[in-house]
């Protein structure tokens, strides 16, 4: 069977034999049929917020507002989403001052190159961009404790505007249970100190914090409250496919539109499991595979329906490297997972260290399975380095799986890992 996975900016077409082959875990967003265009589905939603009065009624009146949106790592369409929020404030406030705080929670700022790419031409080069940096202490304001005990700082410019809206995107969170919502204020404008305490241990640890959980996930509720705090007043999320074009969006209350949200991306991306010797996972292409950082999202799609012991081949880029220092030099210094797993469990929350849920992940992932990463723009020391194997090819990494497991092993595929919620 030949199946197209996302590689990058392109896809592979992989091969699997018919003999091994127990499924193919794929979301239903691109089978999700509309008869709208992009522009239409998402002035829909604008048209009819949920629990909210609409984004026009909310801007008579304002001075200034500020707009988060997500980073170069997150394929929101904002060239799409962003022109149509911008006419309709401006059809009735033109003289409004508009920010648009892009929300770079803990990752590096956003390049020129990779905002025209989300945003469009003409929107990036006329419109004003602040860049959101976590740890620059100057720029930001401490405004409570979150529920988990945590110093909760935020960016001033979000506090101190009259208005303040996000845009974004839903899609399953291998720990956050969902991404959009609340999830553009902690961790998109938080201070570091902040990001790293919802991110403890204990808490990334918890069997609530699973893609597509949100009940008593306590990550979850610490961006409840966050929201909450930033008065975070309105939000358009979009729901898009496996080309990143937009099938379903939804606007309105910050809990109330996002959890609309995430009942329709369940309704979808819901996949029973298979039992399966070898699970093969992407991180969707571009921007999302663009290291190995990002990539442990789609290994925990293949965690969840290989069995132990089993073999994870992820395909992804990893053009960018790994990601993040502090997630490399953890991993890379150990002897193995278990040195990891067992250091990061001992670590307090108010003691968190950059990246450490990401290589609490990863190390739980590689000690019950072995991990191959193909991928022919990343240096394969460097995917050495942290305990993982190297193919530059998938018929490679399969050969090696069949070695490891057998010919006869069961294989599962997931087409892409980030977009499926396997139970």
């Amino acid at each position: 069977m030949k199946v197209e996975v996302p590689y990058s900016k392109t896809h592979w077409n992989i091969e699997i034999p018919d003999k091994n082959l127990v499924g193919v875990l794929e979301s239903n967003a691109s089978n999700f049929v509309t008869d709208l265009t992009q522009e239409e589905i998402v002035s829909r939603a604008l048209d009819n917020p949920i629990g909210s009065k609409k984004l026009e009624e909310l801007v008579i009146g304002k001075k200034n507002m500020v707009i988060i949106t997500s980073d170069h790592t997150r394929p929101v369409p904002s060239h799409v989403t962003l022109p149509i929020m911008l006419e309709r404030i401006r059809k009735v406030n033109p003289e409004i001052d508009i920010k648009i705080l892009i929300a770079t929670g803990y990752h590096r700022p956003t390049t020129k190159e990779e905002l025209i790419f989300k945003c469009g031409k003409k929107v990036a080069e006329n419109e004003q961009f602040v860049m959101h940096f976590s740890k620059q202490t100057d720029t930001l304001t401490k405004v409570g404790i979150l529920p988990s005990g945590g110093e909760l700082w935020l960016n001033k410019l979000a506090m101190e505007t009259e208005l303040l809206i996000a845009e974004g995107f839903i899609e399953p969170h291998f720990f956050a249970g969902f991404s959009g919502g609340r999830k553009s204020v902690l961790p998109g404008v938080a201070g570091a100190k902040t990001v790293l305490a919802n991110h403890c241990s204990k808490f990334i640890a918890s069997d609530n914090a699973r893609t597509g959980i949100l009940q008593n996930n306590p990550i979850h509720e610490d961006m409840l409250y966050a929201a909450d705090k930033a008065n975070l007043a309105f939000i358009l999320n979009v729901v898009i496919d496996s080309e990143k074009k937009v099938i379903n969006a939804f606007a309105g209350d910050r809990v109330l539109a996002h959890e609309e949200g995430c009942k329709f991306v369940t309704s979808l991306a819901k996949v029973d499991k298979v039992e399966a010797d070898i699970a093969i996972s992407t991180n969707g292409g571009y921007p999302l595979d663009q290291n190995i950082y990002q990539a442990v999202k789609g290994m925990t799609a293949a965690e969840a329906t290989c069995k132990e012991g089993g073999v994870i081949i992820m395909i992804a880029a990893c053009n960018d490297g790994h990601g993040g220092q502090s997630f490399y030099d953890n991993m890379a210094q150990a002897s193995g997972p278990l040195e990891v797993l067992k250091k990061v469990l001992k670590i307090p929350a108010d003691e968190t260290i950059p990246d450490q849920w990401e290589f609490q992940i990863l190390a739980r992932i590689l000690s019950k399975y072995t991990v191959i990463m193909v991928t022919d723009l990343c240096d394969p020391n460097m995917i050495k380095a942290m305990h993982m194997e190297h193919a530059h090819t998938f018929e490679e990494a399969l050969n090696r799986a069949f070695d490891l497991k057998g010919k006869d092993a069961k294989i599962a595929v997931v087409p892409d890992g980030v977009s499926v919620i396997v139970k």
